[in-house]
């Protein structure tokens, strides 16, 4: 049966396109979003609102898909597409491509630059289509503001010009044309600012931007504020344009679109399908790995059985990286750098890296053990061990200068925390402030503990410092003859780093990695446990020395109170009655008044 709710988890709140497949697998609706999971959301929690039609609709949906892009405007366009290529039952059919506005720069001497809804291949350079024919214009006119071109439809052959069969117009007088047609601007001249304005148009707006802001301030110093108001209409505008879209390019015909993303188990390989410039076919498959393969074998297997599944013939073939197959003259692989194809290609790595999240979030809520092995194996792989760090053991030291110095061990079994195996210890060999020798004591004390009892040792122990403390623990380990069976790193605060014993050069890992998450979990919980400790026995020991200062109450008694009400919080808090098992009445009394004095 169709969950609906279980669907929704797996959607993310970005702009895209989403698909409606009923119990039979045909497509029946595409519809478009600037937030996916709210509009699909859409349907189902409110279907009293919903016409007739649509809820029927949404009884018949037995499957959803969904495709990332990155504006509004691309997800239109997508949805055009796959309409007019899929043409789904409950869908009404979108205009066609010819229809939308493109802006042309003519194949010819002296080139014009306008729009058209024709696209006709004579060697003209096309861009778009353009969804907003508004935004279209705004690019136009600042072009033109910027760089002036003839809008003449003259047949300016060097011939024609040298005759003199033209004549300057109005145009040239006001300002907005150079004048090529009596050669006053020469070819070379106008094709610098021809260059100009394909940077813009192929997305370099930044020229754009500082025209119209000095433009802007120009108006406001003149009092022109009306003029700066319309400049700043249009510099927003501008900013929040995309003068080329991802989606569909004119410049590209038939190609194929590959991307893979994996991890120890699954892989996933994203295909989109793009013919005349527009993409008609989305889609990620999943691929369960049989041996350790590598992803470019994966895509390699994977490719020519989606091709075939599809029916592709296109020759070009768009991957991520080179792979091992011999080309021939019905195909051949690009590995883009730049342009669109490259945001194609960056198009579908987003998709598929997506879709490997959402498929992983799944497996690892039915099966959590599927998240711990997957955290482990990357541990393993980030910090360059030979097993897994099933057991990790994080040590850091407290004092306040030199006062108290203790120890905290915290435990993680399978990347959690285990309570139960914390521990502490009180400094018994070092005197003073000396960190590195607490660090010192504190590890040879658990590791010859944990031998004497032949109890397993850990796989990974990380120390709360940098080299100094790290030295430390080792000349411990060493002591004991265990350094060379454990992976010991070294964590420092300020930026992060590891340190690996013998290595001058840290350890970085990326921020946003689970294994730093994991180590910073650990150094944060050791040094909560210790600090929590610390006070605990800086509170008992200020509190011992303040029993020990009242007359008729001696060490002995001090031991046995703290025994019996094991703080000195709850010590204090006692009743007369409680206090009276271990104290006779000119104690009890001593107690209470020294208490009392020192409240008020």
């Amino acid at each position: 049966m169709f969950d609906y709710k279980q669907e929704l988890t797996r959607i993310p709140h970005k702009p895209g396109v989403y698909q409606y497949f009923d119990k039979e697998e045909q497509l029946i609706y595409v519809g478009k979003a600037k937030d996916l999971r709210n509009r699909v959301g859409s349907y189902f929690n409110s279907p009293h609102q919903l016409n007739g039609k649509t809820r029927v609709l949404v009884r018949k949906i037995n499957r959803i898909a969904f495709t990332i892009v990155d504006t509004e405007i691309d997800a239109w366009l997508l949805e055009n597409s796959l309409i007019k290529k899929h043409q789904p039952r409950y869908n009404v059919m979108l205009k066609d491509d010819k229809t939308y506005p493109w802006i042309v720069i003519k194949q010819e001497r002296f080139p014009r630059i306008y729009w058209t809804r024709r696209y006709i291949k004579d060697g003209s350079r096309y861009y778009g289509p353009y969804a907003s024919v508004g935004m279209m214009h705004i690019v136009l006119d600042t072009i033109r503001e910027l760089f002036p071109l003839r809008t003449c439809n003259l047949n300016l052959s060097k011939e024609n010009v040298e005759k003199g069969k033209f004549k300057v117009c109005l145009e040239y007088q006001i300002g907005n044309c150079k004048g090529p047609c009596e050669d006053y601007q020469s070819e070379e001249s106008y094709n610098q600012n021809l260059a100009n304005i394909k940077d813009i148009l192929n997305g370099k707006i930044g020229i754009v931007n500082s025209r119209l802001k000095e433009q802007m301030q120009d108006a406001v110093a003149q009092m022109d504020f009306e003029l700066a108001h319309n400049l700043k209409l249009k510099l927003d505008k501008l900013g929040n344009y995309q003068s080329k879209s991802t989606v569909v390019s004119s410049s590209i015909t038939n190609v194929d679109v590959f991307s893979i993303a994996s991890e120890d188990s699954y892989a996933f390989v994203n295909f989109l399908k793009i013919v005349n410039g527009v993409i008609i076919q989305t889609q990620t498959l999943e691929m369960k790995k049989r041996l350790d393969e590598s992803d470019e074998e994966l895509l390699a297997l994977a490719i020519p059985e989606i091709r075939s599944r599809f029916k592709s013939v296109s020759r070009e073939i768009i991957v991520p990286f080179e792979l091992d197959i011999q080309e021939d003259e019905h195909f051949h692989f690009l590995v883009p750098k730049a342009g669109d194809k490259r945001k194609l290609l960056d198009l579908s790595l987003k998709n598929v890296a997506y879709f490997k999240k959402e498929r992983l979030n799944q497996y690892e809520k039915l099966n959590p053990e599927l998240k711990t092995e997957r955290i482990l194996s990357q541990m393993q792989k980030d910090l360059r061990m030979n097993v897994l760090p099933q057991h990790i053991e994080c040590f850091d030291n407290s004092n306040i200068q030199g006062n108290y110095p203790v120890s905290a061990i915290v435990v993680f079994k399978d990347a959690k925390p285990s309570k139960k195996d914390y521990r502490h210890f009180n400094v018994k060999t070092v005197e003073g402030p000396n960190d590195f020798a607490t660090m010192e004591e504190a590890v040879f004390r658990r590791y010859r503990r944990l031998l004497d009892e032949d109890q397993p040792l850990p796989q990974l122990i990380i120390i709360d410092g940098g080299k100094g403390q790290l030295g430390a623990a080792l000349r411990s380990l060493r002591l004991l003859g265990i350094d060379k069976q454990l992976t010991v790193i070294g964590i420092a605060k300020r930026l992060e780093e590891l340190y690996y014993p013998g290595d001058q050069y840290p350890l970085y890992l990326d921020k946003k990695s689970e294994t730093l998450k994991i180590i910073q979990h650990l150094r944060d919980e050791a040094h909560r446990f210790g600090i929590t400790f610390h006070r605990n026995q800086r509170s008992r020991k200020t509190f011992v020395s303040e029993l020990e200062n009242i007359p008729g109450i001696g060490k002995t008694t001090v031991e046995k109170l703290l025994k019996t009400f094991k703080s000195a919080k709850k010590t204090r808090e006692a009743s007369d009655e409680e206090l009276s098992q271990l104290l006779n009445k000119k104690q009890l009394l001593a107690f209470r008044n020294y208490f009392a004095e020192a409240e008020n």
